[in-house]
């Protein structure tokens, strides 16, 4: 039986134990990733008919974009509000600043008006 199909899956499984009842050690993990996926489906639906994705620059300037943007959904901020953020902000930020820590989208408090 360890040659078959099913001792493989038995074996895949067995060594792959400690990650599948990592929910289980900290109750802050999910027992599915459901909501990852249907955050990235839109990207995945969309991404053959991107026109900036037709290279590999492209494809990596997308997804950044949109990682960005769902990590501000995942953290209450309207995008829109923090790209601009980030554009009123960092021009303005010193020459060889490398610390971006205060400008992530968990740290940004965006109480006020950029009209």
């Amino acid at each position: 039986m360890p040659g078959s199909y099913i001792g493989k899956a038995i074996k895949y499984n067995l060594n792959q134990w400690h990650k599948l009842i990592r929910y289980v050690e900290d109750g802050h993990l999910g027992i599915d990733n459901n909501i990852t996926e249907r955050d990235i489906r839109p990207f995945t639906t969309g991404r053959k008919n991107w026109l900036f994705s037709k290279s590999v620059q492209g494809a990596q300037a997308s997804a950044t974009l949109y990682s960005i943007v769902m990590t501000c959904r995942a953290n209450d901020i309207n995008p829109y509000y923090y790209f601009l953020h980030l554009f009123k902000t960092l021009p303005n930020r010193q020459e060889g600043d490398d610390d971006f820590t205060d400008l992530m989208p968990w740290n940004v408090q965006l109480d006020f008006d950029y009209s």
